[in-house]
């Protein structure tokens, strides 16, 4: 699956999913992502229950580096956001407590 699949179907459907824990974010997570059809994507929590646009914002709170694969595994539940950060699969720029949040989010 592409990146820009996993923006466009996977990741609204776990917003939609997990709308309660989007309360109160009222920040942007930044997305680049590498591998298959990677690259830049945001989402945006400071209108409501969140948003995604393909590109950067330029006022994320918190920058995400993930690969294709990985972060569909994590969608997928096959790999914890945590042991991804852990191992390296996964680097954040910016707030950590928001990257805690986006875990749960993306559960």
């Amino acid at each position: 699956m592409s990146a820009k699949d996993l923006f466009t179907t996977k990741i609204p459907e776990k917003l939609k999913k997990n709308a309660d824990k989007t309360t109160g974010i009222k920040s942007i997570y930044e997305f680049n992502v590498s591998g298959d059809e990677g690259g830049v994507w945001s989402l945006d929590f400071t209108q409501g229950e969140g948003k995604v646009i393909e590109g950067s914002t330029g006022k994320a709170n918190c920058t995400v580096s993930i690969t294709t694969e990985n972060l569909g595994q994590i969608l997928d539940g096959k790999l914890n956001p945590q042991m991804a950060f852990m191992t390296g699969k996964l680097k954040v720029a910016g707030d950590m407590g928001l990257a805690i949040k986006l875990g749960s989010i993306l559960d």
